[in-house]
């Protein structure tokens, strides 16, 4: 029995549920008692309907992400933790892994410490076979779940994303409009966000008749060597470009590595876009053009988010906040 049969049931929505289970005070008082008959006849007294009564709250927040060892998780991290904190929670965090059997396996680790909901950091978890999802499906019939950076349309999940698809697009019509065509898209993941970052390359290029270069690494995050000998070995292939739009500041990074190692000049004759606006921007020479896709006020709309579900208030079940090319030496 979870709060979707609950919902069922009493013919309401899941979200007035969660409000009665909460104790909101903006449910009728028909309705309030409506869900309270379906709940005592169907036996149902989950986390929440404590949480609710005031009792037996661990004020604790389970997150979960991939590979913490990756700069944008980690800086998630680092906001989740801080903001959770200033709410008066605390927090416990689980790294998963990639393997969806794993990601699952975590989940059920945080719902059997009583955590009060669980936020899912970065776009690998969600995946395009429903099967793979399920688990957060699952999960979000005892407990609200926080997606950031990445969306699934189910009952009780949350999304806090940023437009990635246009920060892409807008990056790559700023290179063509500085006179670069011939532009290689380097990119590193086929998540959710990875898939909307290429759609905005290809969108663009596509708009002003030029053909896409893309070249996907499958390696390291960490390895920035491996990446600039991944871009040495198509420049010796004959393979001509003379701009990067990279899908992280990492491969950027390589990029602006590549150039030096080949005595190309930046930006007159190699223009380089990073993504995340890292602290790896302001660690080359020059520094890097980075598209900032700003990760605390995501972080902070997802707390809100979280904090008001959690109060039993009518919250958005997805937030889109918009990027920022931030200009630096790697292009005109």
């Amino acid at each position: 029995m979870t709060i979707y049969d609950i919902s069922e049931k009493a013919g309401v929505s899941i979200a007035t549920v969660s409000r009665v289970l909460n104790g909101s005070n903006s449910v009728s008082d028909k309705t309030r008692q409506k869900v309270l008959d379906v709940i005592e006849q169907c036996g149902y007294t989950p986390n929440a309907f404590a949480r609710g009564l005031g009792l037996n709250t661990m004020k604790t927040i389970g997150i979960m992400c991939a590979d913490s060892s990756d700069l944008y998780l980690a800086k998630a991290i680092y906001h989740m933790e801080q903001k959770l904190r200033s709410k008066g929670y605390n927090s416990i965090l689980s790294c998963s892994g990639y393997e969806p059997e794993a990601k699952a396996n975590s989940m059920n680790l945080l719902i059997n410490q009583k955590v009060d909901g669980v936020i899912l950091l970065g776009s690998n978890f969600i995946h395009e076979q429903d099967e793979d999802n399920r688990y957060i499906v699952e999960a979000a019939g005892q407990l609200p779940i926080m997606l950031l950076n990445a969306a699934l349309d189910a009952p009780n999940i949350y999304s806090v994303v940023s437009d990635d698809k246009t920060s892409m697009y807008e990056a790559t019509e700023f290179m063509i409009a500085s006179g670069v065509e011939n532009i290689l898209y380097f990119y590193n993941s086929d998540s959710y966000s990875g898939k909307r970052k290429l759609a905005g390359y290809l969108a663009a290029m596509e708009k002003h008749g030029l053909t896409p270069l893309t070249e996907f690494y499958q390696g390291s995050h960490e390895d920035i060597p491996a990446m600039t000998d991944r871009l040495k070995s198509l420049h010796c292939s004959g393979t001509q470009f003379r701009g990067v739009i990279a899908s992280d500041d990492s491969l950027a990074l390589a990029a602006v590595k590549y150039a030096r190692e080949m005595q190309i000049n930046l930006p007159d004759d190699l223009s380089v876009i990073g993504f995340n606006n890292s602290m790896l921007a302001t660690c080359c020479q020059p520094e890097l053009t980075s598209i900032d896709n700003k990760l605390e006020p995501l972080c902070q709309h997802l707390i809100d988010t979280l904090m008001g579900v959690l109060a039993g208030d009518a919250m958005p079940q997805k937030t889109v906040l918009s990027g920022e090319l931030i200009k630096r030496g790697t292009t005109h």
